[in-house]
């Protein structure tokens, strides 16, 4: 009878843990505009979340790679949106569409709705360089040493052209106690994402070199800049390795589907 029990609870055990995924957990603290909140992100080998409480409404994004399928899902409302990778190409038609048909407008009145696409962060599906699309990546520079919390980290600054956009500061994967691999995940997401919103993809927590994202390492703060003036400061407060259960990705039970951006 002992016996039995033994292996009835090692047989629950292993049965638990399949529906668990060794992952990766994330703290950030995001400061805007004098307002300060809590993100947290959670990465598995084949899933990210991130969840956050923006002007005071909980929402959490979360990416399936297999299914090549993105959530935002919104707490509060109960409700979600989905999008995937044949959406996405469905935007880029219709932005081919819509690039055909400015061909025919005048310069100024062209000119005048890209600048109107560009003041709302680009349009979704927009090829790069094409109709609103984002500015190009920064330029980095190595401009020091800092620390942030626990972390000595490197510090780049980011220009577009001559103007400062962007101040890094970067912890090495090893010096993070992490691997290049714990992050794949969230390049998977980048690339899913350049279809959508470029500027988004941009944003992404990544473990990337000089050649693939301007500086080498890890971001542990991120200071983003408007008009030469900081607007707003992430840093990383927490890292750490828990088993995360396969619900965490998944849709909570009685949530309403609403339709895809610009669907009707």
């Amino acid at each position: 009878m002992k016996l039995f029990r033994t292996l009835s609870l090692i047989t629950a055990m292993l049965a638990a843990a399949a529906l668990q995924a060794q992952g990766l957990v994330l703290v950030e603290q995001e400061t805007r505009q004098g307002k300060t909140s809590t993100n947290q992100i959670q990465l598995t080998k084949t899933h990210m979340r991130a969840e956050s409480r923006a002007s005071g409404e909980s929402t959490a994004f979360v990416f399936d790679e297999a299914a090549q399928t993105a959530r935002v899902i919104y707490l509060d409302k109960k409700t979600y949106m989905e999008m995937n990778r044949g959406m996405m190409q469905q935007m880029q038609q219709q932005m081919a569409q819509v690039q055909e048909q400015m061909k025919n407008l005048p310069p100024e009145q062209r000119a005048m709705i890209e600048q109107a696409m560009r003041g709302r962060g680009g349009f979704p599906g927009a090829p790069a360089g094409g109709l609103g699309a984002p500015p190009a990546k920064p330029q980095y520079k190595q401009s020091g040493t800092d620390r942030v919390g626990q972390w000595a980290c490197t510090k780049y600054d980011g220009y577009q052209g001559t103007t400062k956009v962007m101040e890094i500061c970067a912890v090495e994967p090893k010096d993070f106690g992490v691997t290049p691999a714990d992050f794949e995940i969230a390049k998977h997401l980048a690339e899913f994402l350049a279809g959508f919103v470029p500027q988004a993809a941009n944003q992404i927590v990544v473990a990337g070199t000089a050649a693939d994202q301007g500086f080498n390492g890890i971001p542990v703060r991120r200071t983003t800049f408007v008009n030469g003036k900081p607007d707003s400061v992430s840093e990383i407060k927490e890292l750490r390795r828990e088993a995360i259960p396969a619900s965490v990705f998944e849709v909570p039970a009685g949530f309403k589907r609403e339709g895809p951006p610009g669907g009707r």
